[in-house]
């Protein structure tokens, strides 16, 4: 039996790809021409489909949403029940269907075509009702489809969804899309994490931050280094902008040197040090912390006053790994 499944599994794989390595052959200026209705749309995206056909546009439409195109899945029994109202002159329509003449396109090509919304069309059959009415139409044939009985929607679903995907990432290459872009759409993602956030969104503030003034003395900053468990001290002058940084290293160099506790922390804190700006991106600013080998820094604005304090602990909380 074990053997069975396996030589089935691969079959299956076998045939699927074996379709699937026809599409590139297939990309002409059919594709070209969808991928500039779409790039020139005004308004969105509407995919529709039914069966398995609309399994796959609701994940293509998912796809082209989050990677700049604006769009929707709209389900064709749906849209000739009230939801046609959702689509205006501006829309674009991308219709998958392997057949080509699914009943609910006699309605609904009508409606279109008054509208003026622009058809595309994805199908298995270049002389079927939806190709014939298509501004642009996606070849999706397959020679057969990868199930035993050649009935199961396999091999053309597979198609379905890399032409789709195809068209999707062409799309977004020529709008010039970004990885910024994109994670303005994955706003909880670990990329949205990494691109999104800034400094002042993950830092410690108040009373959460480390620090002393210029005329402090080590216990002072000693006593701070304590409190706050963030193994540096920001020290201030006295309108507030950093002069420099006390850490636990600085301490133990003080103490080996000689010094005591009740000499100036401006004797003992290395001057200047690295403080990081509140409104770059928290992950450029993990980078600086990484490149000199520290854990925590000051955080100033763009006048070098202090306005919070962060470590690695603080960005890995954030996902920022």
């Amino acid at each position: 039996m074990s053997d069975f499944l396996l030589n089935a599994g691969r079959q299956t794989l076998l045939l699927e790809l074996q379709e699937a390595s026809r599409l590139p052959d297939r990309l002409d200026e059919s594709f070209v021409r969808a991928a500039q209705t779409i790039i020139s749309c005004k308004g969105k995206l509407v995919v529709s489909g039914i069966g398995k056909s609309g399994h796959i546009g609701k994940k293509l439409a998912a796809t082209f949403a989050s990677t700049g195109t604006p769009a929707f899945f709209v389900h064709p029994a749906e849209a000739l029940h009230g939801d046609l109202g959702m689509l205006e002159s501006q829309d674009v329509m991308l219709f998958i269907s392997y057949s080509g003449s699914a009943k609910e396109l006699e309605l609904i090509i009508p409606r279109l075509e008054e509208k003026s919304i622009a058809l595309l069309a994805m199908t298995g059959k270049s002389q079927s009702p939806l190709a014939l009415a298509a501004a642009a139409v996606l070849d999706i044939s397959v020679a057969r489809e990868a199930c035993p009985m050649r009935l199961a929607p396999t091999s053309s679903t597979v198609n379905t969804l890399m032409l789709g995907d195809a068209l999707a990432m062409a799309v977004m290459q020529a709008r010039g899309f970004s990885e910024e872009d994109f994670a303005r759409s994955h706003p909880a993602g670990a990329l949205g994490a990494r691109l999104l956030n800034k400094v002042h969104h993950l830092m410690r503030k108040d009373d959460e931050v480390p620090k002393v003034t210029v005329d402090a003395n080590v216990m002072d900053a000693m006593l701070e280094l304590s409190r706050t468990g963030l193994g540096l001290v920001a020290v201030c002058d006295s309108a507030g902008q950093v002069s420099g940084v006390f850490t636990d290293g600085d301490l133990r160099r003080w103490l080996v040197r000689g010094g005591t506790l009740n000499d100036a922390v401006s004797e003992a804190m290395t001057t200047g040090g690295v403080t990081l700006q509140s409104q770059e991106r928290a992950i450029d600013a993990k980078e600086i912390l990484m490149r000199h080998k520290i854990s925590a820094a000051p955080v100033v604005d763009e006048n070098g006053y202090l306005t919070g304090a962060i470590n690695l602990q603080n960005f890995y909380h954030a996902g920022i790994i």
